[in-house]
């Protein structure tokens, strides 16, 4: 009977292990390759899945995520022979779990090497240079290159990014005397274009205010001859006003009479002023003929004045 509790007992253990071991739960976004007596037997998807126990057995478990992977730093030749240190991070996931078990026997070691490989070899074509300013053209080479051949390893490369360049201390020191240069040529530069613009700025403003200067002086010179204009030609106006004034006085009955008395006391008050105003007196022959004077200015005015028109 003990004998009997024994077997029974080891048979259950038997079947519990064999239901264990039949019984796979397979996580979201992994992928576990089946192999059944040494052959690949199936891939099994996330979730629930049964196996036959001590037939079968999972040889392998991939991870479908996408995998970030640091590729080691590494030195590379440029094309004008400068050494550069270049450190970079690749992207990639696996798409055929097949294939990432038996198409390689290490796919991480083998994209690791190629984009080594491949990495010197886009560098080499490049000078120094252009490798700084470059960069996405690098990452999308490498990238083309791995996706050639990272299908029969069953893994996808999704991008390569370098993280670092890193030329040697004295390239690296060149470099900074060469941007010093040219900051400081730049600033030479500018100061230039500052002072030649503030002389030109100078030159315009000197040119406008001398032609306002000349502007407003050419105003008022014309300003003052048409004041000039203006006022002459009010005088004549006024002067041509009074002379028709006292030409129509003289035509006027009496004008004749009060003309001869205008002209007779002005003579008589011109002679007289002579003795005021200096000590030598000049007197016309005749002092005593005022009459025969006046009548000689007379004359004048007769001859001058207009002769009325008889009826």
């Amino acid at each position: 009977m003990a004998g009997f509790s024994i077997v029974a007992f080891a048979i259950f253990v038997v079947v519990l292990i064999a239901i264990v071991k039949a019984i796979r739960v397979v996580p979201q976004q992994h992928a576990w390759v089946v192999e059944r007596l040494g052959r690949f037997y199936a891939v099994l998807a996330p979730g629930l899945n049964f196996v036959v126990p001590f037939l079968d057995r999972v040889a392998y478990k991939h991870d479908l995520r996408e995998t970030p992977l640091d590729v080691p730093p590494q030195v590379c030749i440029t094309k004008d022979n400068t050494q550069l240190t270049v450190d970079g991070i690749l992207y990639f996931q696996v798409t055929d779990a097949r294939l990432a078990s038996y198409g390689s026997t290490n796919y991480v070691l083998a994209i690791t090497q190629l984009a080594q490989t491949t990495l010197r070899s886009v560098i080499g074509r490049m000078e120094l240079d252009r490798t700084f300013e470059e960069r996405d053209q690098i990452n999308a080479s490498v990238v083309s290159a791995l996706d050639a051949a990272a299908p029969n390893w069953g893994v996808k490369v999704l991008r390569y990014e370098i993280k670092d360049l890193t030329p040697p201390a004295e390239i690296l020191r060149a470099m900074q005397a060469q941007i010093t240069a040219e900051r400081e040529k730049r600033a030479v530069i500018a100061t230039s274009e500052g002072k030649r613009q503030e002389q030109i700025n100078i030159a315009q403003g000197l040119r406008e205010a001398a032609i306002a200067k000349s502007e407003g002086e050419k105003q008022a010179e014309i300003n003052t001859a048409q004041g000039q204009a203006s006022a002459i030609l009010a005088i004549a106006e006024a002067n041509a006003k009074a002379i028709r004034q006292i030409a129509d006085a003289i035509d006027a009955q009496g004008g004749i009479g009060a003309v001869n008395f205008k002209i007779a006391e002005e003579y008589i008050a011109q002679f007289g002023n002579l003795a005021k105003t200096t000590n030598t007196l000049i007197l016309p022959a005749n002092v005593a003929d005022v009459a025969g004077l006046v009548a000689s200015a007379l004359s004048v005015v007769k001859t001058t004045s207009p002769v009325p028109a008889r009826a």
